[in-house]
């Protein structure tokens, strides 16, 4: 029997948790120890409700392994994981509450770059020209109406067959649908592109397989990325959705919402028939801290 300060709790089912958390005892109210603490009691629990054989548990560990074998320099298939079972979108939501009539921040999701090119405004972005033409107009402004020149204006995209350039290294050039963009002193911009497609997400990694085995919709809505960024502004992260995709319910990453959904209005773009879209990004000020 372990007595004075070497007693410890017996570890059964009935403590499994607090057995854990009371190696903890140093820094008991630190908010990482706490924070571990809550995630193991949450295993824990899980454990004790759905009670796997150890088998199954190695299962579970293995699905694991699978996803960090995934993950590589191009894709990141723990962002993937976070993103499809509504973590990223819950993150963003509890930080990113925004006053009413500012744009609402989305999350990023697994497929940006940090380094598009940038490009003048009037400018393509798509390299190969491959998909029905898409005039977007773009005005970036604060909460008053009032615009914000200079402010930068990030874009990436999937192409017509709904395939994003890093998934498609070897078939569509390097950098094409994306761009890095600058308002004007009216705080516009316009670029030309070509009409996405929806897509469905990745099902060939353990991420996919395991929610498409499990009847999960793996369906993304054809959409725009947007990143916003100004000097003295909460920077803005974003989509915009297609009004006529019909899986707007079933975005695997729950990003839609109504102020995200315009309409791509048939027009004539460089003497073709395609699209065009008017946004609106509405920014606030940023708080301390909160720029970026």
């Amino acid at each position: 029997m372990m007595t004075g300060s070497a007693w410890a709790l017996t570890f059964d089912e009935a403590t499994s948790s607090e057995a854990f958390a009371e190696r903890f005892s140093a820094n008991r109210n630190g908010k990482l120890a706490h924070l571990i603490a809550a995630a193991v009691t949450h295993v824990h629990d899980l454990i004790k409700e759905f009670r796997p054989s150890p088998d199954e548990w190695r299962k579970v560990i293995q699905f694991l392994t699978e996803v960090g074998h995934a993950s590589d320099e191009r894709r990141q298939e723990w962002v993937l994981l976070s993103d499809l079972i509504g973590a990223s979108a819950l993150v963003e939501e509890i930080n990113s509450r925004r006053q009413k009539g500012a744009t609402p921040n989305t999350i990023r999701g697994p497929f940006y770059r940090d380094d598009a090119p940038e490009r003048s405004s009037g400018a393509s972005i798509s390299v190969d020209g491959k998909g029905e033409p898409l005039r977007v107009s773009v005005r970036v402004q604060d909460l008053d109406g009032l615009p914000i020149g200079g402010a930068e204006v990030v874009t990436w995209q999937a192409n017509a067959e709904g395939f994003y350039e890093n998934q498609q290294p070897d078939l569509q050039p390097e950098h094409n649908l994306r761009g890095l963009f600058r308002t004007d002193a009216k705080g516009c911009v316009m670029y030309r592109s070509v009409m996405p497609a929806g897509y469905g997400v990745p099902d060939d990694g353990p991420v996919g397989r395991l929610l498409k085995g499990a009847g999960y919709p793996l369906h993304r809505p054809a959409h725009l990325q947007f990143v916003v960024r100004a000097k003295g502004f909460e920077t803005i992260t974003t989509h915009i959705y297609d009004s006529n995709d019909p899986r707007l319910a079933e975005d695997a990453l729950f990003g839609v919402r109504p102020d995200l959904v315009a309409r791509f209005e048939h027009a004539q773009v460089d003497g073709r028939r395609g699209r065009s879209v008017d946004l609106t990004f509405v920014m606030v000020r940023a708080r301390p801290g909160r720029q970026g």
